[in-house]
């Protein structure tokens, strides 16, 4: 998270196994309803979530925010089309690099700061076969390291 403040909600740790992220930025999620909630309490996925832009404006599809509990007739479809808020300079250079081809945008991480849900998104390449075999073997030789510190002290 930029600046390191506000309360982490939701993670895509999926996002940095299947992608290379190049760039990261900030963004607010227009909500409405009960969606604030539902996301206060955790009840967020950001799996198969992902970004795209259209006429000049960021938008956030398939991420799934529950229906809050004790709603009524009023509450949000959970998997609804949400606008993300940048600015026009933010989304111009997101439009110059993705007609660059073979990257596109993916929502990283949720979080709540000074009251309002921020989401992190971030300019990702997909990787190969090979790169996530290479990752998870640099993860295992980072665990086995740790683990011998630890019966060295």
């Amino acid at each position: 998270m930029p600046k390191g403040e506000g309360k982490l909600i939701a993670q895509n740790r999926k996002a940095r196994y299947e992608y290379s992220i190049l760039d990261t930025v900030e963004a607010g999620i227009v909500l409405n309803g009960t969606e604030i909630k539902s996301i206060r309490a955790g009840r967020i996925n950001l799996k198969d979530g992902y970004a795209g832009i259209r006429n000049g404006e960021m938008w956030l599809y398939n991420v799934h925010i529950a229906p809050f509990e004790q709603g009524n007739q009023f509450n949000h479809d959970p998997v609804r089309t949400r606008k993300l808020l940048l600015k026009k300079k933010q989304i111009d250079q997101f439009v110059g690099d993705i007609k660059q081809g073979g990257v596109t945008i993916v929502p990283l991480k949720v979080y709540i700061r000074n009251g309002y849900a921020k989401v992190l998104i971030g300019l990702a390449k997909g990787k190969k076969q090979y790169d996530k075999r290479e990752s998870i073997k640099r993860k295992d030789q980072k665990r086995q390291v740790d683990r011998a510190m630890k019966e060295y002290r």
